[in-house]
C-alpha cells in the first residue's frame, strides 16, 4: 500500500510537517545524539526541566523515554521529591500522577 501513512515519532508531523521533520532530525537526531551526555542523562535533564516548567502534556512521553533510557523508577521518584522544593508542590504533585501511570504502563 503506497498510500499508507508513514509512522512518525511525533504527534504533529501530519499537521506541521516541517516541525515534525525538525523534531525527528534535529531534536531527536542531532541534539539527542551528541556524545557529551548519555541518553540517560539527557532524559533526567529533560524530565527535570518539564517538571519544573509544569509541562504536563510532554511529560508522559519523556517519563517513558527516561525509563527506556535506563533511568530507574527510584531515580524518577527522587527527582520529583527534590524538585518539589525547587519547582513547587503543584509541579511535583502533577509529576507524581503522571509518573504513576508511566510506571504502570512500563511494569515497573
Amino acid at each position: 500500500m503506497a498510500d499508507a501513512p508513514v509512522p512518525r515519532r511525533n504527534p504533529f508531523a501530519d499537521v506541521a510537517p516541517a516541525l515534525g521533520r525538525y523534531t525527528d532530525e534535529v531534536l531527536f537526531g542531532d541534539v539527542s545524539e551528541r556524545p557529551e551526555l548519555s541518553k540517560r542523562d539527557r532524559s533526567l535533564i529533560t524530565v527535570a526541566a518539564l517538571i519544573g516548567m509544569y509541562r504536563t502534556g510532554e511529560l508522559p512521553f519523556h517519563l517513558r523515554r527516561a525509563l527506556e533510557n535506563g533511568v530507574t523508577r527510584e531515580e524518577i521518584v527522587e527527582l520529583i521529591n527534590h524538585l518539589a522544593f525547587y519547582a513547587g508542590w503543584p509541579c511535583a504533585s502533577a509529576a507524581v500522577s503522571l509518573a504513576r501511570t508511566a510506571f504502570q504502563d512500563a511494569g515497573v
